[in-house]
């Protein structure tokens, strides 16, 4: 099976597959969430501030693995445009809970349906039952290469990419 055209030299490569899909993934959930203050990562921001509710600014920036100095700039950014909202914590006023707007768990409702369509697009070459089994199978590959060399931060990682490592 060819995956471009007359492309058959690199269609075991797992390197260039894995490529491919990251690539076709990378574009169609940019233009997904491209519209949100700080994009991939605003939305995963958004997200757990609205289903996760983390305790503290800085236990949001170990669970999404963000450089806090870099949190504070997106947090920035979502809350001029009115997604969330940074609280004073009841127990101790010095720790800042990040809180979901109504605007901003409305956008999410949005931006989770966009995502949504955006990966059937990208396993649309796949048969819908083989779909729920690609993507677990890929959860736990994730995981395990995790558990053996493990990534600091999400900022690690487009670090790395950047750098070839």
């Amino acid at each position: 099976m060819a995956i471009i055209g007359r492309v058959t030299a690199l269609e075991d490569d797992f390197g260039w597959t894995l490529g491919v899909v990251f690539r076709a993934y990378v574009k169609a959930t940019n233009q997904a969430v491209g519209d949100l203050p700080g994009g991939h990562r605003g939305y995963q921001i958004l997200t757990a501030a609205t289903r996760d509710r983390p305790e503290s600014q800085s236990a949001l920036c170990q669970q999404l693995g963000i450089d806090r100095t870099v949190m504070t700039y997106l947090l920035d950014d979502l809350e001029r445009a009115s997604l969330v909202e940074r609280r004073p914590a009841p127990a101790d006023r010095r720790t800042r809970l990040v809180v979901a707007t109504e605007v901003g768990r409305a956008r999410l409702a949005e931006l989770d349906s966009r995502l949504g369509h955006a990966e059937a697009h990208v396993l649309s070459g796949l048969p819908a039952g083989d779909r729920k089994a690609f993507k677990e199978l890929l959860c736990r590959l994730a995981g395990h290469v995790n558990e053996l060399d493990p990534v600091p931060s999400a900022c690690q990682v487009v670090q790395d990419i950047a750098e070839g490592v």
